[in-house]
């Protein structure tokens, strides 16, 4: 006759004699739970890390960035910016040139990215929030000011409270074949530091903001712009936003969304994703080989149980059904703990941060978290398979060359 699988099983871990297969199980499922919490944990740690990073670029970087399709700049043209502007979606757009410039403070120097902005950045107010100490704004009355890199104020040794040393800044100019005079070969613009912004290491270390005319003028640029920054409404979708400027643009001019721009970045984060979960997938599959090692004993132990079984009209795949619950209990019983003390300690740290990153210059104080269910879906799929894969090859063991004898 044909027993309930839980019947079958219950009647196999009755019997005495079962201790150190119950500690071997046991164990499986510590390891596979510790496994899968680990998963959840570190996959969330770089979930909070990529939506860190959005948030920061966000601050700093517009939602869409209109450049030149070959070369370095443009000719600007004021109907092509009344176009942009009219597209319904677009709340502003930014006229920017950007270039290398050397910069000198008293008696340091270094090379930065010099980006003129119009006035529309400030009314954006991009990069308020990040402001450390000093002024948000590039002009004070008739007076051109600029707002520098945490980095670069570090490295020149810059006050933004003194208005008596100005920064100096020096770019070649386009210069005659006759020309020998080196002082004619160069522009040199002066310029106060007006605030210190800290955002991110890229930026802090290599960008100093300052007013369009200014840029115009050190870099000669007059009638031409490096790119437009545009801000869109919120609620607007960025595809379509930028699916219409491109059309209305042309091959001419490459449109780029925050995403994009820093496409290669948030490539990296999604590429040590995943080796970090097919790493730790491949540390779970070699725990799992205890379950492989319990189950195989208890196919060796219990071959008279197994002879009983058939005896009394139970079918090869019945026994096989037997041992596969038991793998499949002691693996998903260590999934279920583990993805509930994986999503609890994640949900923990994203609520009070109780995890910090020990840094006193961090830009986030604990390290950032966000649970994705997909993450969740590809865990338990995988513990599924690895579980499958463990169990398979003792439940069909278990039934090979059972022993009709045993019952005499």
């Amino acid at each position: 006759m044909n027993l309930p699988l839980f019947i079958a099983r219950r009647y196999f871990l009755s019997k005495r004699k079962k201790n150190f297969i119950n500690v071997i199980s046991l164990i499986s499922m510590t390891v596979v739970a510790i496994g899968t919490m680990s998963l959840i944990i570190v996959l969330s740690v770089f979930n909070g890390f990529g939506d860190l990073l959005r948030s920061l670029y966000g601050t700093i970087d517009a939602n869409i960035v209109v450049t030149p399709a070959t070369g370095k700049s443009f000719d600007y043209s004021e109907t092509m910016l009344n176009e942009i502007t009219a597209i319904e979606g677009v709340m502003s757009v930014t006229e920017v040139v950007e270039n290398n410039a050397l910069i000198k403070y008293k008696d340091a120097q270094r090379v930065a990215k010099v980006k003129g902005v119009s006035d529309n950045f400030i009314h954006e107010g991009r990069l308020k929030e990040s402001i450390a100490y000093g002024r948000f704004q590039l002009k004070e009355g008739d007076a051109n000011l600029a707002i520098i890199g945490f980095g670069i104020k570090r490295d020149l040794s810059i006050d933004a409270s003194n208005d008596f040393y100005p920064l100096q800044l020096f770019y070649p100019k386009n210069v005659a074949p006759n020309m020998m005079n080196p002082e004619k070969m160069v522009n040199t613009m002066n310029i106060l530091p007006g605030g210190i912004f800290a955002v991110e290491k890229y930026y802090d270390e290599n960008y100093v903001y300052v007013p369009l005319e200014f840029a115009l003028e050190l870099f000669s640029y007059q009638g031409k712009r490096t790119a437009y920054e545009v801000q869109i409404d919120e609620g607007k979708s960025v595809s379509e936003m930028k699916a219409s400027l491109s059309r209305l643009l042309g091959p001419e001019f490459k449109v780029l969304t925050n995403e994009e721009i820093h496409g290669n970045l948030y490539k990296i984060l999604k590429i040590e994703k995943l080796f970090v979960f097919l790493i730790l997938s491949i540390i779970i599959a070699i725990a799992s080989i205890n379950i492989f090692f319990s189950l195989t004993m208890l196919a060796i132990e219990k071959k008279k149980d197994v002879a009983i079984l058939v005896a009394q009209g139970a079918s090869v795949k019945f026994i096989r059904n037997i041992f596969l619950l038991e793998g499949c209990i002691v693996a998903f019983t260590g999934a279920f703990i583990g993805l509930i003390l994986g999503l609890g300690i994640s949900y923990a740290q994203q609520t009070f941060g109780f995890v910090s990153m020990g840094i006193q210059t961090a830009i986030h104080d604990a390290y950032p978290v966000k649970v994705e269910f997909m993450d969740v879906v590809y865990t338990v799929l995988c513990i599924v398979m690895i579980t499958m894969v463990t169990s398979i090859q003792p439940a069909i063991k278990a039934t090979q060359k059972i022993d009709l004898h045993h019952l005499q």
